[in-house]
């Protein structure tokens, strides 16, 4: 087993890693729009979720993997009402490769956060 730890996305911010990678894939921990310095995003949804994304990205290359091995990915929502701009955003990302995924709403998330994304990957 090992621990991924990436500058180039916010540190944790409680006792878990950004990422463990074992048999030969990786489990991220939820990605919210915190930025590498580990200042919140405050803005709208299409603002936290292009750096959700990215910080998943990093998190997921630091490991050994891409976004394009990606199995599975779960997105927690403040709110259903962005349901349909988190999906446009998030087909961007992911191009043409389509895991398999959740989303669910939740009443509150990490400092009051609009989005939350996790996922499970393929290391190369």
């Amino acid at each position: 087993m090992k621990f991924v730890q990436t500058n180039r996305a916010p540190s944790a911010i409680g006792p878990y890693s950004q990422a463990v990678v074992a048999n030969g894939m990786v489990f991220t921990s939820g990605q919210i729009a915190l930025t590498p310095e580990g200042v919140m995003l405050d803005s709208d949804v299409v603002v936290q979720t292009k750096q959700v994304l990215k910080n998943l990205q990093a998190v997921l290359e630091e490991a050994g993997s891409s976004m394009g091995s990606v199995v599975k990915t779960t997105i927690f929502l403040a709110s259903m009402d962005d349901f349909v701009t988190v999906n446009e955003i998030y087909a961007t990302a992911f191009g043409s490769h389509k895991p398999a995924r959740s989303t669910v709403a939740v009443k509150t998330l990490p400092k009051n956060a609009l989005v939350e994304i996790d996922a499970i990957a393929l290391v190369k």
